[in-house]
C-alpha cells in the first residue's frame, strides 16, 4: 500500500512542464525589484496629491506631512529593499 502513494507521488512531478520550473526564479526576481520602486512611488504619490486624511488618521492630523498611508509605503518600501541591497552588493 505505501508503494502505490510513493509511486503516485512520483507520476505528480512528472506532469509538470519541462519549462515551467526555470521561468519561476526569473519572474520571482523581478517582481521583488519592482516592490521598491512600486512603493516609492505610492509613497510619494499619496505625499503629494492626497486630499485630507480619512477618520482613521483623524488623530495625526497636523503631527507630520509623512503620515498615515504615506508611512506606510515608505516602511513598505524599506522592508522590500532587500533584493536590491542584494544587487547593488553584488556590482
Amino acid at each position: 500500500m505505501a508503494d502505490m502513494c510513493m509511486s503516485s507521488v512520483a507520476h505528480q512531478d512528472d506532469a509538470t512542464p519541462a519549462g515551467s520550473a526555470h521561468a519561476a526564479p526569473g519572474v520571482v526576481r523581478w517582481l521583488s525589484l519592482a516592490a521598491t520602486p512600486t512603493f516609492a512611488l505610492m509613497a510619494a504619490w499619496t505625499g503629494l496629491f492626497s486630499g485630507p486624511p480619512d477618520m482613521l488618521c483623524m488623530g495625526m492630523q497636523g503631527s507630520s506631512p509623512v503620515g498615515g498611508m504615506t508611512l506606510m509605503y515608505l516602511l513598505m518600501c524599506a522592508f522590500h529593499a532587500g533584493p536590491w541591497l542584494r544587487l547593488i552588493s553584488g556590482w
